[in-house]
């Protein structure tokens, strides 16, 4: 079972309805959630957590972000994001331009058994990994 299995996401703002512009997505971790490997790619993403709290890696600093506070993901920077917390947590993730917030309805679609949209069919950019995920980065087991 990969980590996309348990997330939560809902698109409430998409790059058809923002001209490109910009996806927001409101995002549901389970406790103890070990994110996607360490990544960038030609988007700026921003965290703003709405419950309990997120780590953050963004370039070699890892951070933790409460509820109320935003982290920034620039374009171009490596970076990933875990629930290392005992509680669920969740945020709104703002992706500028928009785009990757596709990716989220493609698996929405799958989970609830039903194809895509065409929106959501439309191509994303592309994430490059490079390094570990957080629970590896910190030697815990997910």
């Amino acid at each position: 079972m990969s980590h996309h299995d348990t997330l939560q996401a809902t698109v409430i703002l998409d790059s058809a309805t923002s001209g490109e512009a910009t996806g927001i997505v409101d995002i549901s971790l389970p406790p103890a959630w070990d994110g996607p490997p360490l990544h960038h790619h030609d988007f700026d993403e921003a965290f703003y957590v709405l419950e309990d709290e997120l780590t953050l890696q963004v370039g070699e600093e890892v951070t933790t972000a409460a509820a109320g506070s935003l982290a920034f993901a620039p374009r171009g920077v490596h970076h990933t994001v875990a629930n290392t917390a005992d509680a669920p947590a969740r945020y709104l993730l703002v992706c500028t331009p928009g785009g990757f917030e596709r990716m989220f309805s493609r698996l929405a679609a799958r989970a609830a058994g039903v194809e895509p949209d065409a929106e959501a069919l439309k191509p994303y950019p592309e994430t490059v990994m490079v390094g570990p995920t957080l629970f590896e980065r910190l030697g815990r087991a997910s």
